[in-house]
């Protein structure tokens, strides 16, 4: 008599944990949310606000003095040049000159000048549609006998940045987070819900790069946001 009791007893217990495992679930289920992740993209294109313009020229010949007194004479007119085009005097640095010495080298033993001195003129500037001007029209150095190297150079490759990213941060991170709220109403209505709040966000890193090669003066800015909504 007494073991049918506790059977019973255990039986009643038994059915009261499940009881309770069953409202439990139920609770959970009840406040949990579905929720949806998605990306809302914000580009825009810009002008480039500031650039280095390297002028890279080369001087040959074997006689080291008479090579720097043209180099000199070369680099006056440089600067007399872009003064006279609207850059101004503190826009233009005279850089460390290069010099390579053919006979330091065996596969050059034979070459004609012993000497080949490489010297840059930098311009550090705002006027970029200006410095795009003067980077198109070269022959009035090339008259002066100053042969402009081209820029593809690594280290006296043209620079062209923008420095006001601060001044349209705020409105692109506005439109990516809308363009992203509107990809999460579109899985919405596919889904038979609503948007609700939002549960996560995270804003992704700016990126600045050149729109393409033929032209590094437009630059090209970029920011993905990514938000998780909750689904009602």
């Amino acid at each position: 008599m007494e073991s049918k009791s506790i059977i019973a007893s255990a039986i009643l217990a038994c059915g009261i944990v499940c009881g309770g495992l069953a409202i439990m679930k139920g609770l959970t289920d009840m406040n949990s949310k579905r929720t949806v992740s998605v990306k809302g993209l914000s580009e825009k294109e810009v002008m480039a606000d500031h650039v280095i313009w390297p002028i890279v020229y080369d001087e040959n010949g074997n006689d080291l003095a008479d090579i720097y007194s043209s180099i000199e004479n070369k680099n006056k007119s440089i600067i007399e040049y872009l003064e006279s085009n609207g850059i101004d005097k503190n826009e233009i640095a005279i850089g460390q000159t290069k010099i390579n010495d053919n006979t330091s080298y065996s596969y050059n033993s034979n070459a004609t000048y012993r000497y080949v001195v490489t010297s840059v003129v930098t311009v550090s500037t705002d006027k970029v549609d200006l410095v795009c001007k003067l980077m198109g029209q070269n022959s009035e150095l090339m008259k002066k006998g100053i042969a402009i190297k081209g820029n593809n150079d690594w280290d006296n490759n043209v620079q062209f940045t923008y420095t006001k990213l601060n001044d349209i941060k705020v409105s692109m991170l506005q439109e990516s987070t809308e363009n992203a709220r509107k990809a999460a109403e579109v899985f919405a209505e596919k889904s038979d819900s609503k948007i609700g709040k939002i549960v996560n966000s995270n804003q992704g890193q700016f990126s600045i790069e050149s729109r393409d090669q033929y032209t590094p003066q437009i630059k090209s800015i970029r920011v993905v946001t990514s938000v998780e909504y909750e689904l009602d």
